[in-house]
């Protein structure tokens, strides 16, 4: 793969390369159009794909939170067309890495010394490369290591990235500019907590520590003295991703173990510790063949409020949706429903969210659940295709959920799209009070 000789760091330079991506979507669709006067039955796959690969050139040459952008869209399969969708997901870890002088120039300002200094043996080609940094093997004293090195000028420039991206979200999804306001900040903060690999250190190895008591999840050991604000070491574990893991064609047997190690680790963070491991993409994912699995990347962790947890878990107890009142103010607490809502507004919304708990909380209505079902999938599919289509959601400028459910939405999404890819049968486990048959609101 073609190696970056540089990131443009400036705003100048970054927002020009928004401006050269419109630009070419913009041919693309002249060609597209210029084509279908000659052909009127041409579909529009042609042109996803073009924009799909002119769109992710831009935003792989400029890495951080833009590339991250990519990343978060290419887990949701309803979302996007399927050519953007598949192209974004070389976002995970298939970006084009920077070349070796840039990677020097990190390990010389934060140590000092080049990456050959400092370990016996360094590679200079990465094996992975990704939204925010890529991931180069080292050795020393012995043992193989894996270094993840930053990309220069992704945490200065996240802030700069998410004012340029806001007005294409505000005109896409028909928000109101400040509705979306607090939605941003939160995944401003998100992506900010990801450039400060000191934070991810204490993180990894405080969750490491509180998850090893799950048999079968493998976490690295981390090395602090090799580590700094941009450059973090960890052991190397072996391991496949998702897709090279299911291209062995593993059995159903290790489907199922992997599949429940990736229940089980969620389950115990949710509802244990309270904080999550809230990137659940196959990059950060290594399985093995005898149903084994590590973990990388705690870069991305939501800590999960008591009240928000109190509230949005009540709504999987079956016979919450049962209490009409109970689950109007569960909706109140959690802004599915907002001050301005007339009684109308109320009423269809909550019903639209009851459907919605009910269908995504089929899971967790059983002891065991097969996530190889297609069938449900495609009904969760279709709903999501439909919601896109109703008129009330298509005008309504107000944005509904609180902000702290954008990383727990998100992180489930992403557990059951790759449970589904591994058709694993699964014990979903969940703490008891979830099974009870009287729910009192939380104060």
């Amino acid at each position: 793969m073609k190696t970056q000789n540089s990131v443009p760091t400036t705003k100048v330079a970054r927002a020009s390369q928004f401006v050269k991506a419109g630009v070419k979507v913009g041919g693309n669709y002249i060609k597209h159009y210029s084509r279908k006067l000659v052909n009127p039955e041409l579909s529009k796959d042609e042109l996803h794909k073009d924009n799909a690969a002119d769109i992710y050139d831009a935003l792989s040459e400029l890495k951080g939170s833009a590339l991250k952008m990519a990343q978060m869209l290419s887990m949701d399969r309803g979302l996007l067309p399927v050519a953007y969708s598949e192209k974004f997901t070389m976002a995970q870890y298939s970006a084009p890495p920077l070349s070796g002088p840039l990677v020097v120039k990190t390990f010389r300002t934060y140590f000092g010394k080049s990456p050959n200094d400092l370990f016996d043996k360094f590679d200079m080609n990465s094996v992975n490369a990704a939204s925010i940094g890529q991931v180069h093997q080292a050795w020393k004293d012995g043992k193989k290591l894996a270094v993840k090195v930053q990309y220069p000028g992704v945490a200065d420039s996240v802030s700069s990235d998410l004012r340029i991206a806001k007005p294409l979200a505000v005109r896409l999804l028909n928000l109101d500019e400040r509705q979306i306001d607090r939605f941003m900040g939160e995944v401003e903060s998100k992506l900010l907590e990801e450039t400060d690999y000191d934070l991810e250190l204490r993180r990894s190895m405080e969750i490491s520590e509180a998850c090893k008591h799950i048999n079968g999840l493998v976490f690295p050991k981390y090395y602090p003295d090799y580590s700094s604000k941009r450059i973090l070491t960890m052991d190397w574990l072996d391991g496949l991703h998702l897709k090279e893991f299911l291209a062995t064609n593993p059995s159903q047997e290790v489907r199922d173990q992997i599949g429940q190690l990736l229940w089980d680790f969620y389950d115990h963070q949710i509802h244990t510790l309270r904080q999550v491991h809230a990137d659940p993409h196959p990059g950060n994912f290594l399985m093995r063949a005898d149903g084994t699995m590590g973990v990388i990347d705690f870069g991305c962790v939501k800590v999960i409020p008591d009240f928000y947890y109190d509230n949005y878990f009540r709504l999987i107890n079956p016979d919450t949706i049962q209490d009409e009142q109970l689950t109007r103010q569960i909706f109140t607490n959690l802004e599915f429903l907002v001050p301005q809502d007339s009684e109308k507004d109320r009423t269809f919304f909550s019903n639209l969210f009851v459907q919605m708990i009910e269908m995504l909380g089929a899971p967790f209505a059983v002891d065991e659940f097969d996530f190889g079902d297609d069938d449900y999938f495609t009904r969760v599919y279709a709903f999501a295709d439909e919601l896109s289509r109703l008129e009330e959601l298509r005008s309504s400028k107000v944005v509904r959920g609180s902000q702290d459910g954008l990383y727990v939405n998100r992180t489930y999404y992403g557990l059951y799209a790759m449970l589904n890819e591994l058709k694993a049968r699964v014990r979903t486990t969940k703490p008891d009070w979830l099974r009870s048959q009287k729910v009192k609101l939380a104060a």
